[in-house]
């Protein structure tokens, strides 16, 4: 899967800047973690972003937003959002916030 250099820098600009930021190729797109811990993922087909077990719902009930599968395994508390959904800069920081409050609870690695 190509990477979206466009998208990316929209990811970053909406992540700001912030102490234990970083940024990681990975799942054939740019991973972006805080603290070591994976935040959201950005690549051509769509965003990943963790909202964490229990938070989710919310986000899946919008249309293009569906939870993240990995091989036959459903990853509760993560949803990929398509580009009718991360194309809309609201919704797309409204989910970078919302993963960003629940990763930022998390312990460092």
């Amino acid at each position: 899967m190509a990477r979206d250099a466009g998208f990316e820098e929209l990811v970053r600009q909406d992540l700001g800047e912030r102490p234990g930021l970083s940024e990681k190729p990975m799942f054939g797109g740019l991973a972006f973690l805080l603290n070591g811990n994976l935040l959201c993922g950005a690549r051509e087909d769509g965003m990943l972003a963790r909202l964490g077990k229990g938070n989710d719902d919310w986000a899946l009930a919008l249309p293009g937003i569906v939870q993240m599968v990995m091989g036959e395994r459903r990853m509760h508390g993560w949803v990929r959002a398509g580009a009718e959904a991360y194309g809309d800069d609201a919704l797309r920081r409204r989910l970078l916030d919302a993963a960003t409050g629940f990763v930022e609870t998390l312990p460092p690695k």
